[in-house]
């Protein structure tokens, strides 16, 4: 990059100067991540201090079956299919409730469009979930699925968001975005829930008094500048409504082997190769930058690595989600190695091993606890890239 194209940029980002489409793709074309991350980093630190967030939250997938058949997704199944699977109500809340030890927050809840389940499984689900454990909060539902969900009750999604959120509902979850641009999304995506109606959806959450995550699932077909369209386009609508609490950036992922039936769902994987670190880095550091108008910036451990996840932490990332246990959407795609779990102690020991002060928080991002951070007196104690 041009040394006077990076000093205007450096301008930018610290007298506040919001950037335009053409400086992320800029942005993107550099090879210095050590500039980018610093550049980064010192945006997280003016927002959010050494802290690194982090909340204990189980994952809940209550069925793989789908009517969509999405050229990434290796979770699907279609019905009679082998390992396909629905749970009874019951058998969701006796899942979550083996987290209660643990002090559980949290519960994530994601699930494929199922073809014949009636609409008032999800409400009632809810309910039971919440009865069950009053105190954790019920994190469910992509725009997706509330779309889905309009389809099957002949209802609109803003008498659904209200049953929902009348039967316990705290936040949607921020999938189904994957890449807005058309150009990309008719390649990957198989359902009907576009730009248009994933805005609307997340729109009506935030009118609600919800506050929603927001992603992009990079590293597969998409070009930078269609990143760059997708940030935009998120942070234009978070400049109407402020509803978005968080951004993730959600690495595409590989079908080296389904452990279950051997068989490689993913038909983008011929053509593709998954994020490399550095990349993976990039894009943590370019969306902070150009999200402007959001809090907070999360990397998904699962999705990244463990390694990945703590350097993202000094490119832009304020958040390590979570303690998870069992995230089946991506161990169904691979074989990356990733844990299952990781603990509240091991979160503790990742960030501040990555030089940080671990937070714990709640869905809403209100402090539970605050956790020291690494001890200074350790000669080898790592510390946070200097701003």
């Amino acid at each position: 990059m041009d040394v006077g194209l990076k000093r205007e940029l450096e301008e930018k980002v610290r007298t506040g100067v919001r950037l335009t489409r053409e400086d992320g793709i800029a942005l993107y074309e550099s090879d210095d991540l050590a500039w980018l991350g610093g550049l980064a980093h010192e945006v997280r630190t003016r927002l959010n201090g050494d802290v690194v967030h982090f909340n204990v939250n189980r994952h809940l997938n209550m069925t793989n079956v789908c009517t969509a058949s999405c050229a990434y997704c290796s979770f699907q199944r279609k019905p009679g299919e082998k390992d396909a699977y629905t749970m009874r109500i019951e058998e969701a809340v006796k899942l979550a409730k083996a987290m209660q030890p643990e002090n559980l927050t949290e519960l994530h809840i994601v699930n494929g469009l199922h073809p014949n389940l009636p609409w008032r499984y999800y409400p009632r689900s809810l309910r039971e979930l919440k009865a069950a454990l009053p105190d954790v909060s019920l994190k469910a539902f992509t725009a997706t699925e509330i779309h889905h969900f309009e389809t099957i009750s002949g209802l609109s999604a803003s008498e659904i968001l209200d049953e929902l959120i009348d039967a316990g509902l705290e936040s949607l979850t921020g999938g189904g975005a994957e890449i807005f641009d058309w150009e990309v999304r008719q390649h990957i995506v198989d359902h009907r829930t576009h730009w248009e109606d994933w805005s609307r959806i997340h729109r009506l959450a935030h009118e609600k008094g919800l506050k929603t995550p927001c992603t992009m699932l990079y590293g597969h077909i998409e070009e930078p500048r269609h990143r760059v369209d997708h940030v935009l386009r998120l942070r234009e609508l978070q400049d109407e409504t402020g509803g978005f609490q968080v951004f993730i950036p959600l690495r595409y992922q590989h079908d080296f082997v389904d452990m279950k039936d051997g068989k490689v769902r993913n038909r983008l994987q011929a053509r593709t190769r998954m994020a490399t670190g550095a990349e993976a880095l990039k894009t943590f550091a370019v969306s902070r930058l150009l999200f402007d108008n959001v809090p907070h910036v999360k990397v998904f451990w699962v999705m990244h690595g463990v390694q990945t996840a703590q350097l993202a932490l000094q490119h832009g990332a304020d958040d390590m989600d979570g303690s998870v246990v069992e995230y089946k959407i991506t161990h169904d795609a691979d074989d990356f190695g990733t844990p299952n779990k990781l603990t509240r102690e091991d979160l503790l020991d990742l960030i501040r091993d990555a030089g940080f002060r671990p937070v714990e928080r709640n869905t809403r991002y209100e402090v539970l606890r605050e956790y020291d951070g690494p001890d200074p007196a350790r000669r080898d104690a790592p510390q946070p890239m200097r701003v």
